[in-house]
This record gives C-alpha cells, structure tokens and sequence, in this order.
C-alpha cells in the first residue's frame, strides 16, 4: 500500500507542477498516445457498449474494413483497459489517464511484493523501492505515453514472482495464470520481462547453491510453467504474431549505442532524451545498489552476483546482437532501449540486497558516493543534464546520505557496542527511524516529482501533441451520427482529420487508420490509388476524391476547418459541414475482363481501373522551374521533377496542361511539400518529409476554365519532387455515369455483422463480386450454397467469381493464427488442469491420517 500511495502522489503531483492533463492546460496526448493508444480505448468502450461498427473480428470503421484481435492483443489485452466502460464516452482521455495511473500503482506494489519474498527486511524500505522501480525513468518518460508498455512493469516482478514459486515448488497453477495474464496483456513487454525474470531465476538458482539434480528441477518448473502461460496466451499472441507478418513494413531501422556521458546521465534526476535508455531509479536506490559490492553484511556471492548480473544487463543494451535479442530480433522504431526497465529492476533489487541485510556501514556508504561523484562527474559532459538537474541531484543526494546514515547509526544502537548515551532507548531508535523514513521518502517523492514534470514539459516540445476531447470532437461525432447510414454506404470523418485514427474517435468509417498492424494490402492499394500517409507507410490518411468514395462506398463525407489546436489558430475557422454522394452498394458486380490488369504508375489510370470506366483525362504537362526552366530530373531511386523554393519577388515553378474545360483538376505529387495553386481556385496544403517518413495525398485545386487550359503555381517549403502524370483531370458526368451503372448491377441488399458480411445480388449476375473492402488475410467467400473458399483478390480488394446461378454472397473472416492458437491454447489448458490435479492429490496425500499399521 505505501508503494502504490506514494507512486500515485508522485505521478499526480508531477502532472499539476508540470501543469498537464488533468490537472492543467496542457494536453499529455503527445505522439502515439493522441494517435493510437486513446483512440483503440475509445473503440474498446464502443464495443463495451454495443456502439461499434464490427465487433472482436473485424473494425469495419478503419481502414474500409480491418482486422481486430490482432489491435485488440497489441493495444488493449490488458484488464485495466476493460475499465474505460465505467468513465463516460467523452472523459476517454481522463479513462487512460487513470488506468496509466493505476498500472503504474501495481508495479510499484508488485516491486514491493517481490522484494519482501526475496529477504525479509523494513516494510517501508520495500514500499520506498517499489515506488523507485514503479516510477522509474523508463516509466515516466517512456511508458507514460504508451501505457500498454506499463504492463511489462507490472509483469516483470510478477514473473520474478512465478521465478520463486517454481524455485520452492509453490502456487504451479497460479504461476501459469500470472505468465498467461502477463502475455496477454502486453506480449512485447512480457517478453523482455520474461527473459528478465529468467536472468534473476538463474542467479537465484546459482546463490542457492543447490544440488544439481534439485537446481535442474526448480529450472524445470520455471520453464514448464512459462511454456503453459505462453500456451494459454496463444490464441491472442498467435494473431498478433500473424498480423505482423501480414502489416505494412514500415522502416527498418539501426541501433546506435548511447554515448557512455549521455547513459551515466540517465542515472540522474530531471534528465530526458528520446534517444537513450531512460535508467533513473531515484537517487536512494541508485545510492544503495552503489554500495552493494562494499556492503560487508552482504554475503560475498550475493553482492557479486547481483552487481555482475547488473553490469551485464547494462553493456548488453549497448551491443547490437543483444540489443536484438531484447527486442525479438527487430531493430524497434523510435526509442531503442523499451527494455531498459529490466536493469531498472535490478538497480531496485540490488538496492534491497544492500539495505535488507542492514543498512551500510560508512565504508561501504562512502564507496558508493565515490561512485556516485565519479558517475556524477561523467554525465556533467552531457547535454542531458540541465542547471536545475544540480539543485535536484544535490537535496535528493543529501537527503539520501543522511537517511542512510540515521538508520546505520540507529542499527548501531540496538548492537551490545558503545553508543552514545542519547541513543539509547527505544524510543529514541524509533526517532530515528522515523526520521530516515522522512527523509529517504521525502527526497525520492521530490526527485521523482520533478524528473516526471521535466519529462512531460519536454515531451511537448520535441513531440507532436493532441488535444484532447472537446467540442471539436462533439460537433464532428454528432455529423457523422446525423448522416451515418452504414451498412448501405459509408460516412467518412474527412480530410482535417483531428488524430490519425479519427472514426474511432468520433465515428464513421473510413480510410484512416494507424497501427503497428496496418496490413501491407490495404497500405499498397490505397498508396496505388493516390493516397497519403505518415509513420512510413503505417498511418494512412482519408482520400477526398470522389472516384475513390465510390469504389468504396463513401456516401457521406464529413469537413472540418483546419484543427486549431495543430494550426495554433484561437478556434475553428468554418463550420462542419456534410457532402453527399450517390454512390453504389458495398457489394458490386463487374465484368471478370479486366481483374488481371496491374496496377501502374499513374494513380488515376488505378482508380480507373476498380472503377471499370474511364473518367480522367491525364494530360502531359509542363513543369518548369522559378526561373523557366525546365527542372532537374531524379534518378531511379528518386523519380521525378526537382522543384525548389522560388526567390522572394520571383517568378513561382509551375506546372501547365491543357484538359477539358469544366472538368475537376487534380495533383499527384506524394513526394511534394508546400503548397499549389491553380489560378482562380485555393491553396492546396502538400505535406512530404524527405526521409520517406510522410507522403502527400491527392487533391482537388479547381476547375478547368473556359480555355482550358491548367497553369498550376507551386510553392515549395524544402525541395520537393513532382512525378510525371502530376495532374489528372476528372469529368464528373462520366463518374456518376459509371456510379450509377455499379448501383443497378451492385448487390440489392447489404448486412454486416462483425466478421460476417452477407449480400444479396440481382438475379443472373455474371462476372466478379466485388467488395468494397481491402482483401486482407482470412477472408473466405462463397456463393448460393457453396462452401467457403479464400476470397479472391482484385486490385487490393475481396472479389468472387459469379456464374450466374447465385443470387447470394457471405463473406466470413477469420483472422491468421486464430486456429493455430486456439489450439494451442485448449492444449495448454489441458494440460494445467491435469497439473492442478496432480497437485491438488499430491497435497491432498500429504495432509492425510497417518496409516495404522
């Protein structure tokens, strides 16, 4: 209790010096926090309240159709998430706030838990170093925002836990649940917490200086007991693990080992960088694990064993073929030390070893503040560590000493040896203690109070940032319900999107979507058809074009003014507004002609092509340079027509062509950034990175004149590219021409049930069904009475062969490793209720009368 007390009051407190979300101005939805993690939460609690499109199968909101479990096991498989159906629809944020609150309480008592099983010791000390572990660097700086992660840092001294019992041959059943909770709430952290946890079993095993035959059966318990845990996460992590083979590959990247000053600095307080292993535990628990190898009380295996097996854990985050083993041999985007809670542990339990077997005496007390001055010294040259990182180092290393002190001064008083005569007593032992308590408790909760704000103030300043839910959010949601007429078309939430996974916020179904999942089909077909994305490939964006919103069914789309709290603007700067568009069923039939063609280079020649009709016109056009010329040419590796900012009072680069008049202009231009005008028409926003992180999407700029002739103006912010076949123009009568033919073959009725789709079709229809939904692994379709076959696949989407004969079609999806896991699991299960039973009989037998002879 004293643990999860003071982790709470230092978070919370953190958060109202640091003026943050909810207790001041100041959004905490920074990166993928506002992006993924709240909006997954505000799905979970749709689904909670039977208010979702789709179900545990499929989320026919994003993505025009995509796999769940795969979401749900990376995302929300923790029971905390089960809480945000008690909070109301619109304080989500506030939902997520609290259940990273109430994770982060349980490690702290969890720490605690452990350490007392470890050796017994001072309550209080074990609650203090909980609280070290639970509101650890990586906890504050990195897990805060991705609060899935923080079920790692719950299961990592809960699998130390299951390390013990196996070791004593206690609680087999309970051991199983606790690794099967574990990996099933967060599989990527359960794994760095399991071989985590394995690391302290070996040790424990080699300090218990066991007979070999008793050591090899504890080791065997251990790894039986995480195989059926795993076993009975499977039918979850066997999904996730299929669906990330089946995502879009995003970025490889490289790890780069932190300098050593950089490293030694993220031992200190108020400390913070993206890039290094955000290793703080407090100066307290830093202090003691310090004094660990000079502890004399200590036995002399323990303090090696521990500082060795600290020290390795330490060098092998800065080697790359470990590194890869921490991270199941894949290089992770962004921070590259997620497992940097593990050796946060272990500077806890080292802390312990040398506080449970009596506080240091002087000599060990000043080794360690030798090595804390000497590591002190090291990070000074970093430019991590800022001028009010001295004055929190300095009151929290004070504050630590002195505590420590006390307690070895008042351990000397219970001793026969002399002591002084105002020591003596009882009560003035328990002042003493009290005293410590005070100090080492209130010098951690100041230092953990500022490292935590210092961590949120500039996680706003190096991070994209959110609002959070607020009229914007309301006034989008209350649109969407208005127009909402899914299953017969779709209601996209629009362009200005406010997060990147916008339909699970405020509802409809549309192209957006953002996972570590989103599936390679869908992220090639929509890039093909002249789509955007962010977060190299894996964040796709809505596509406002009409040739799109009929091939997918898009009848309702929603616009929003630009979101005020990215532009910095004092409010909105228009009113919602909704378009209509008759468009055809998400079922339709075309002509088997035609399916095999690929798709090629020019984005409107694609949508052409799922259409089934000509609509553009794609002229050859013009490109020249500020000073009119024509521009550079790229290379194979990038294509394209350099263009670069013109000077001030130049002429702007520009691109001409000649289409038909009164047809819509469009510009492709994924590699551009900046913005395009055609004259008489608005600015068009482009957003491109040169890294290959984000491209631009397709836009509308305007109509073709009378003349017809198209003089787009550019105005690039950093050299851009603009491809061959830029521009396209769309003749509006041909599209509605060929929506209207879809509608009259398309499917007569539509029903969607989760990962059931069932459509009824006109009689006689010959030719390829065509569903208005990406072909993503574990569909199956079939016709009339037919069994069920894998669907076939046209162009990205679910197609299936007519003969004629059929007047009906359902579409059933299961996702990719659901079977394998499940049985898997239901073996699992198998075998731990015959282990219960075993163990239940065995006890059973141990406990019984005594034979009579």
């Amino acid at each position: 209790m004293l643990a999860a007390v003071i982790t709470v009051t230092a978070f919370c407190a953190a958060d109202i010096v640091a003026r943050s979300y909810p207790f001041g101005p100041r959004t905490r939805s920074v990166n993928d926090l506002g992006n993924q993690y709240v909006p997954f939460h505000a799905h979970l609690w749709d689904l909670l309240h039977g208010r979702a499109d789709g179900g545990l199968l499929v989320n026919w909101q994003s993505g025009y159709g995509s796999s769940f479990l795969p979401d749900l096991g990376t995302y929300l498989g923790s029971p905390f998430a089960l809480l945000v159906a008690v909070f109301p629809r619109d304080e989500i944020d506030l939902a997520v706030y609290v259940i990273t609150v109430l994770k982060t309480a349980c490690a702290a008592a969890a720490m605690a838990w452990l350490l007392l099983t470890l050796r017994r010791g001072r309550w209080w000390a074990a609650g203090l170093l909980g609280a070290s572990y639970a509101l650890c660097g990586w906890s504050v700086a990195v897990a805060a925002y991705n609060p899935m992660w923080l079920d790692g840092l719950v299961a990592l001294p809960l699998l130390c836990l299951v390390g013990e019992w196996a070791l004593r041959a206690q609680r087999p059943v309970l051991g199983v649940l606790v690794v099967a909770l574990a990996w099933t709430a967060n599989f990527y952290t359960a794994y760095m917490a399991t071989l985590g946890a394995g690391l302290v079993l070996l040790l424990r095993l080699l300090l218990a200086d066991l007979p070999r035959r008793r050591a090899l059966a504890a080791a065997g318990r251990a790894a039986l007991t995480v195989a059926l845990g795993m076993g009975l996460a499977a039918p979850l992590v066997a999904v996730v693990f299929f669906g990330t083979g089946h995502a879009y590959p995003g970025r490889e990247g490289h790890f780069v080992p932190a300098a050593a000053k950089d490293l030694l600095a993220r031992l200190l307080p108020t400390t913070y960088s993206y890039g290094s292993p955000a290793v703080y535990v407090g100066v307290t628990a830093l202090l003691l694990a310090l004094t660990l190898p000079f502890h004399r009380a200590v036995p002399r295996r323990v303090r090696a064993g521990w500082t060795l097996l600290v020290a390795g854990v330490l060098l092998s985050m800065q080697w790359a073929p470990t590194q890869l083993v921490w991270h199941a041999f894949a290089t992770p985007q962004g921070s590259q030390y997620r497992q940097a809670f593990v050796l946060c542990a272990l500077l806890v339990i080292a802390a312990w070893h040398a506080l449970a077997y009596g506080p240091p005496d002087r000599r060990a007390l000043g080794a360690g503040a030798a090595l804390l001055v000497l590591i002190v010294a090291g990070a000074s040259r970093s430019t991590l560590v800022h001028r009010y990182t001295w004055l929190v180092l300095l009151l929290a290393a004070a504050g630590a000493l002195a505590g420590l002190a006390l307690l070895g001064l008042r351990d000397r008083g219970s001793r026969t040896a002399p002591v002084p005569s105002w020591l003596r007593g009882g009560g003035r032992r328990t002042a003493l203690t009290a005293i410590a308590a005070v100090l080492l408790v209130g010098g951690q909760l100041g230092e953990t109070v500022a490292t935590s704000a210092v961590a949120t103030r500039l996680r706003l300043g190096h991070m994209d940032d959110y609002a959070p839910w607020g009229e914007r959010q309301e006034v989008q949601a209350d649109a969407i319900a208005r127009a909402d007429g899914w299953p017969r078309y779709r209601t996209d939430p629009g362009r200005e999107q406010t997060v990147s996974n916008d339909p699970l916020m405020v509802g409809g179904q549309g192209a957006q979507y953002y996972s570590s999942l989103t599936s390679d089909v869908l992220g090639r077909t929509l890039t093909a058809l002249g789509d955007g994305w962010t977060s190299h490939g894996r964040s796709l964006q809505s596509l406002d074009n009409p040739v799109t919103d009929v091939i997918f069914s898009v009848g309702a789309r929603v616009h929003s003014p630009p979101d005020p709290h990215q532009t910095w603007q004092p409010r909105d700067s228009g009113p919602v507004t909704v378009s209509r568009q008759d468009v055809p069923p998400l079922v339709t039939v075309h002509p088997a002609a035609g399916s095999t063609a690929a798709f090629g280079p020019s984005p409107y020649r694609n949508q052409e092509l799922l259409l089934g009709a000509r609509v553009y016109t794609v002229p050859r056009a013009t490109v020249r340079t500020s000073s009119g010329k024509p521009p550079q040419r790229g290379d194979a590796q990038h294509p394209g027509l350099l263009v670069t900012a013109a000077a001030t009072g130049a002429q702007k680069p520009t691109i001409t062509a000649s289409c038909p008049a009164g047809t819509d202009v469009y510009l492709w231009a994924p590699h551009f950034s900046g913005s395009a005008r055609l004259a008489g028409g608005e600015d068009g926003k482009f957003r491109s990175d040169a890294l290959g992180a984000k491209i631009a999407v397709m836009r509308r700029l305007g109509t073709v004149p009378a003349s017809g002739r198209v003089r787009i103006e550019l105005s690039p912010d950093r050299p851009s590219r603009v491809p061959e076949g830029a521009v396209g123009c769309l003749d509006t009568a041909r599209l509605h021409t060929a929506a209207a033919r879809l509608a009259a073959t398309g499917a007569t009725k539509v029903t969607v049930s989760d990962g059931t789709l069932h459509a009824e079709l006109p009689a006689g229809s010959r030719g390829t069904a065509v569903v208005a939904a990406p072909r993503i692994a574990g569909w199956r379709c079939a016709t009339g009475d037919a069994p069920a076959v894998p669907a076939a696949d046209r162009h990205g989407l679910i197609a299936v062969p007519l003969d004629g004969s059929s007047t009906s079609l359902t579409c059933t999806f299961h996702p990719p490793g659901l079977r394998l896991g499940g049985a898997v699991g239901a073996a699992s299960l198998l075998a731990l209720i015959l282990l219960g039973t075993l163990t239940a009989v065995r006890r059973r037998r141990a406990t019984g009368p005594p034979t009579i002879a």
